[in-house]
Formats: C-alpha cells, structure tokens, sequence
C-alpha cells in the first residue's frame, strides 16, 4: 500500500517534485515497505538516512561508521545514479554504559559531558571520533564533529553524490559550517 500511497501522492503533486525518506540500507530486503529500486520508480529523488547503524539498544559503535556509509552508498549506486540520491548525515552522538545511561546527545551536549567527566583523550576510527570515561559505570560515546562530516561529505562527492541533508539542524558542531559551502 505503500507504493500505491507514493503513486497517487505523485499524481497530485501534479509537477511538484516528491522526494522519499527512507532507511539505510546496504542490500536488497524480502518485501521491503523501502524498497529504493520500486521507491525510485516514483519519486524524483530519495533522501536516505545514512546514520544509526548503531543505536541505544545495539552495541557501542559508531552513528554512521565510513565503512558502514560507503556500502550504504555503493548500494544505492547499484539501483539509481547518484542524481537520484540526498545522502543524510547526522549531527549527534550517542553513550552506551555498562547499565542503563544510553542516550543520544547533540554536539554541545557531548562537549558538555566530555569536559564534566573531565576526558581529555579522542580516539578516531576511521576518522570518526569516539570517547570514554568511568563514572560508577563506564560509558562510551560515539559523536560526529565537523572533521569526521567534512570527511564523510567528501567520501559521498567523491562517489558523485551532489546532495546533503543533515539531521538535525542545531545538534552539530559549529566548525562544520567552515567546511561546507
């Protein structure tokens, strides 16, 4: 019902352009409701959602680790060119603790509990930055600042995406603005 709602929705946006949000995805799902080849069918551009390939219940890891993003994009370069596509990076980090103190937090809060929790060593994988510190449990925050989405960026232009979106405007680093033009 989905792809029928999209149709109809094109039909009356008469010759507005429609452009789909969906999930990442880095293959091919039994009848998935997202489906980028049948979506692309219909809409004149997909947005995709290129962030929590971790999340608060899964393992500590990265929002959108570069690895994760580049076999996200190179999937979707295998259905449609990349004209087609609006990769979304995010804005925000998220904590895993030992127990439960797993939140998401926007840049200002992460510098916030970074500098309460007195840490004073970054870690990058893959240029994606990354912290701990002990309180009465140990906590691990993966983030994303302006070098590791300036890097992201260039990895998605280099494979000839021309659009971003961002999520969420007001959670970033401010330093990114410098970056992107």
């Amino acid at each position: 019902n989905y792809l029928l709602f999209l149709k109809y929705l094109k039909k009356k946006l008469g010759k507005k352009p429609l452009t789909v949000c969906v999930h990442a995805r880095v293959k091919t799902l039994d009848r998935d409701a997202e489906s980028y080849s049948e979506i692309g069918k219909v809409a004149d551009r997909i947005m995709i959602m290129a962030y929590d390939e971790h999340w608060s219940t899964s393992a500590p890891g990265a929002i959108a680790s570069m690895d994760w993003c580049r076999s996200v994009a190179e999937y979707a370069l295998s259905l449609w060119p990349a004209e087609k596509y609006i990769i979304g990076l995010p804005f925000y980090g998220r904590t895993w603790p030992e127990e439960n103190w797993r939140k998401a937090w926007y840049f200002e809060g992460i510098n916030r509990i970074m500098h309460e929790n007195n840490v004073d060593v970054v870690i990058r994988e893959n240029d994606v930055p990354y912290f701990s510190f002990k309180k009465e449990i140990s906590v691990t925050g993966w983030y994303e600042d302006a070098h590791s989405v300036v890097e992201r960026s260039r990895m998605y232009k280099d494979m000839g995406f021309q659009s971003l979106a961002f999520w969420r405007m007001g959670q970033e680093d401010a330093a990114v603005w410098q970056w992107i033009k």
